[in-house]
Parts: structure tokens; C-alpha cells; sequence
């Protein structure tokens, strides 16, 4: 196990006058407050520009189609990227384009709208849903340049329109058709996110159907991210090192670029694809494979030019529900990397300390292990 190290308790800025990120205002500034700038080893550098990661394609609908060959090269690609640095591709996934094309409008106007209204969603301390701009009410340093809305989507039957009653009853009856839209993304992504858990099961040699069970009744988040431009790009960054803490993040960029990834001591970049969705593993799943597959540190670097959007699912089980790895995967080593445990245990760890490097997993299990004794 790698070394744990102690993990500070968060709490809210305690300045009298908190600062305040409005991207209308602060995209122009030559000189950024210094709250924005990072440390010189952690600064990105674009001198020499970082190599691309390896990141598989994988044709959904040829794993699917069950012709034997497809399935042994998508199987074979997913388990080399995911034992490596857990990133892959997926293309041929059946989402309609016209409705990615919606969502991505609708994230367009609800960052173009002025900082007052997008305010009606602040997101509180402690809280993972609502509007952040750049997480000023959580850090107070080494603020991430970016502008965020995230809300949670439940695949319960008995919660059929929580996105829909979100936005109608955080910001009223004008954005319905925001919440309209969002509603109809994010049960594409559930659906997708299915099938990309029987991919990862076929992959891992257990039953197809095991993790697609878990994960039928999801309960998930969806995330909105806005990175405006920045005149001093290379001082800061749009989001900061971290691993996932949840158990598989679909993503959608847009045609911009900045998602980069930690392997092999170096970082790496993510090409974006409009036809494709970029696919991790985040720590939750990591857990559900027993460590066999790997969730990995990564970041977003912004630039001078032009804004950068993104599309975020961030799929997890029920809240009750217990993480625990297949017998398949363990039954043939009976150590143990990580103890069972409540996906919403993990998940108020996770608010409530913040750690930028990936030993998350490691530190909630050793606290775990001690609260038990």
C-alpha cells in the first residue's frame, strides 16, 4: 500500500471580502489575482508541448454486435488502458448528435448569463450540486479558472424528472427548457454508461451483467464546466490534479482542447473527438475491480484565446449502495486492496477533505479502517 499522508479538514475562506470570479470581467485582466496563480512545479508548461496519451477508440457498436473478433479487440484495448492509465474512447455510441449539439448550447447560454442570475444555483460549502465559480467559497488558494454546474440525476423510477424539477425550482420557469434538455443528456449518459459497465465487465472475464445491475439504478452527477480565456494561462489552471472519486466520467468536449493526463511522471494530452466521448475510471470503480483497473490524475489547462466547454457524467451507484469487488476478482487472491464500503460514506469523505494526487482511495480506506475498530 503507498504511504498515507494526513488529509486537512476544508472549510470556508474566512476573508472579510471574498473574492468573486465573474469570467465577464476577469477573462480581459492582464494581471490575475494572485489567488488564481499556482505554484511554479505545479504551473503547466507548453515549452515543450506535452505528448498525446494513448487513448483507445473503442466502436460500441461493433463490441455489441457480438462478432467475435470485435469483441476481443475491444475487450483487449479497454483492459490495456485501464491497468495502464484507465482512459479510453468510445465512438459509434448511439447518443443522438442533436441532442449533444443541444446540450452544448444550453451550457452556452447559461455561462453567457450575467453573474447575478447564475448566482440564483450557488452551490454551498460542503454541497456537490449548484453553480461554482472557481470554488471561491471552498479554497482560498490555487483557485481552478473556471466556472462549473453540476446537479444530480437519479435513474429511480420513482425520481423520473430530477433534473427537470432542479432547474425549474432553482431557477424558475424561464430555464425549463434548460432542464428539459439536461434531463434528456443525462438518461442518454445512464444508458450509455450501462453499456459501457457490460464492456468493462466482458473485459475484466466476469459476467457482462454484473456490473450493469449495480450501476441500473444510478444515482449521478452531471457537471457543466466553463474555462473562459485567460491572459496569463501558464500561471494557472482550469482545473486542478485530481482523481475522480466516483466510478466512470463520460466526457464531451467541445473542439477546443485542455484535458491532460498524469502517466509515467509526465503529463499527456487528451485530443478532443466530437464524434466520440473520452471515458475514465474514477476511484469508486477502481475499488469495484479490486485495484486491477486504475483511476488516474488529471487536469485542465485553459489558454489566451478562446473559451473551452465541457460536458461531464459522473456515473455512481445508489447511495446505499456497498462497494465491494465480484468474487471473480478476488477469489483467486484473497488480499484485500480496499475494505467494503457505503458509496456515500466515500462521498462525504470526499467534500469534505481534498487531496491532489492519487491517494484518495488510500486515505478514506485507512480512515475507514480505523473508524471501524
Amino acid at each position: 500500500m503507498p504511504i498515507i499522508l494526513p488529509l486537512p479538514l476544508l472549510s470556508p475562506s474566512k476573508e472579510t471580502n471574498p473574492l468573486v470570479f465573474d469570467a465577464s470581467i476577469l477573462q480581459n485582466e492582464s494581471n490575475i489575482p494572485s489567488q488564481f496563480v499556482w505554484p511554479d512545479d505545479e504551473q503547466p508548461r507548453r515549452e515543450p508541448p506535452p505528448p498525446p496519451l494513448d487513448v483507445p477508440p473503442i466502436d460500441l457498436q461493433a463490441f455489441f454486435s457480438g462478432e467475435p473478433l470485435a469483441v476481443s479487440n475491444a475487450t483487449r484495448l479497454v483492459n490495456s488502458a485501464c491497468q495502464e492509465h484507465g482512459f479510453f474512447q468510445v465512438f459509434n455510441h448511439g447518443v443522438d448528435s442533436n441532442l449533444i449539439n443541444e446540450a452544448h448550447k444550453i451550457m452556452n447560454l447559461f455561462f453567457g448569463m450575467p453573474f447575478l442570475e447564475k448566482q440564483k444555483a450557488q452551490r454551498k460549502f460542503g454541497e456537490y450540486c449548484g453553480y461554482a465559480s472557481s470554488f471561491t467559497n471552498r479554497f482560498s488558494s490555487k483557485l481552478p479558472w473556471k466556472e462549473t454546474l453540476s446537479f444530480r440525476y437519479s435513474a429511480d423510477p420513482k425520481c423520473p424528472n430530477v433534473v427537470q424539477d432542479y432547474f425549474l425550482n432553482v431557477m424558475g420557469e424561464d430555464l425549463s427548457n434548460f432542464g428539459r434538455v439536461c434531463q434528456e443528456y443525462c438518461e442518454a449518459m445512464s444508458k450509455l454508461s450501462l453499456e459501457i459497465m457490460e464492456l468493462l465487465g466482458t473485459s475484466l472475464g466476469i459476467d457482462r451483467s454484473q456490473f450493469r445491475d449495480f450501476y441500473k439504478d444510478n444515482d449521478s452527477i452531471m457537471r457543466l464546466n466553463y474555462y473562459p480565456p485567460c491572459q496569463k494561462p501558464n500561471l494557472t489552471l482550469g482545473t486542478g490534479p485530481h482523481c475522480d472519486p466516483t466510478s466512470l466520467t463520460i466526457l464531451h468536449q467541445d473542439n477546443v482542447g485542455g484535458l491532460e493526463v498524469f502517466v509515467d511522471e509526465k503529463w499527456h494530452y487528451v485530443a478532443p473527438c466530437s464524434e466520440a466521448f473520452v471515458v475514465n475510471i474514477g476511484d469508486t470503480f477502481m475499488a469495484l475491480s479490486n485495484g486491477l483497473y486504475k483511476s488516474c490524475l488529471h487536469r485542465a489547462v485553459v489558454n489566451s484565446e478562446t473559451s473551452r466547454k465541457s460536458l461531464a457524467f459522473f456515473l455512481s451507484p445508489r447511495m446505499n449502495k456497498v462497494v465491494r469487488p465480484p468474487k471473480a476478482l478476488i477469489e483467486d487472491d484473497t488480499r484485500r486492496i480496499y475494505p467494503d464500503f457505503m458509496w456515500s460514506t466515500f462521498l462525504e469523505f470526499t467534500q469534505k477533505h481534498y487531496r491532489a494526487d492519487m491517494k484518495t482511495l488510500d486515505a478514506f480506506s485507512n480512515w475507514l479502517q480505523k473508524e471501524r475498530k
